[in-house]
């Protein structure tokens, strides 16, 4: 697209720039194929602001370093794509290999599954679903679900756990009788699912790319088409710190196009981008 076409201008200097800082802060590596993605998004920030050019907003984000816009700006960025019992397999493999052996163990087992890129709350609610499916008294053990985001708007949507009828659309009808109760809004159609799921969910605002605040252990790890927007040196710090907050055994579910093939040994492949925790 030539520039003079542009509602705002973006050369560059902007492309380069803004990259630089998405990297910085987030560890998402943009090639030069987004540089659409990265003038569409942003040019609705800059619309809201009233602002004329690219190289404005950067000045902006430069003055305000930590202030509420660079949360917009990687807000924004972040992709946030996700459905509901996505790979269905992993879930299947939590269930048989994980809650079910737990369910037939005495009361007061600890358990503690992290969604780590939990963008609008499907995954972490799916990761619900299936316990309360599979552990018949969940009460009797000590289960939590922590499901983290870089993108603050998509936590607070997902810590409403409410959703419009096509993101539901996917699941069976039991499952929808069960786990949600129909809230309409504005005239659509929308369901909330149940507090017996959000009990077991506590949602917070997390960027990958800083020290980890939690110390662990987490007996299973849900990081899924996050790592692929990362470069190897991004990759194998992180997979270092999941691996100091899991312990030999623990579980690492990763998306389908991703791989710790040459990033990490902390790790064996069980099949399908599921990982175990290897001794230390």
């Amino acid at each position: 697209m030539e520039e003079r076409s542009r509602e705002f201008l973006f050369v560059e200097e902007d492309f380069n720039a803004l990259r630089a800082l998405v990297r910085h802060h987030t560890g998402i590596n943009l090639s030069e194929a987004k540089r659409e993605l990265v003038y569409g998004r942003l040019s609705r920030r800059l619309r809201m602001l009233g602002l004329r050019s690219f190289g404005e907003y950067r000045a902006l984000l430069a003055d305000e370093p930590e202030g509420r816009e660079f949360v917009e700006f990687c807000n924004a960025i972040t992709t946030n794509l996700t459905s509901f019992f996505r790979e269905a397999h992993h879930f299947e493999y939590l269930r048989e290999q994980v809650l079910v052996p737990l369910a037939s163990r005495p009361a007061g087992q600890r358990l503690r599954i992290w969604s780590a890129g939990c963008s609008t709350g499907e995954e972490p609610y799916s990761i619900a679903m299936t316990v309360r499916e599979a552990v018949r008294e969940p009460n009797r053990h000590d289960i939590k679900i922590l499901a983290t985001d870089l993108d603050s708007d998509v936590l607070a949507r997902g810590r409403t756990g409410a959703y419009a009828e096509d993101r539901i659309r996917g699941l069976s009808r039991a499952r929808i009788d069960r786990f949600f109760r129909e809230a309409p809004q504005g005239g659509a159609a929308r369901f909330a699912v149940t507090p017996d799921l959000q009990e077991l969910i506590t949602f917070n605002q997390l960027n990958l790319m800083n020290e980890l605040p939690m110390r662990g252990p987490f007996d299973v790890i849900f990081c899924r088409n996050v790592v692929i927007y990362f470069d190897k040196d991004t990759q194998r710090d992180l997979f270092k710190r999941y691996a100091q907050v899991q312990r030999p055994g623990d579980i690492l579910f990763l998306g389908h196009s991703e791989s710790m093939f040459k990033v990490s040994d902390a790790y064996t492949l069980m099949g399908r981008s599921i990982y175990r925790r290897n001794d230390s």
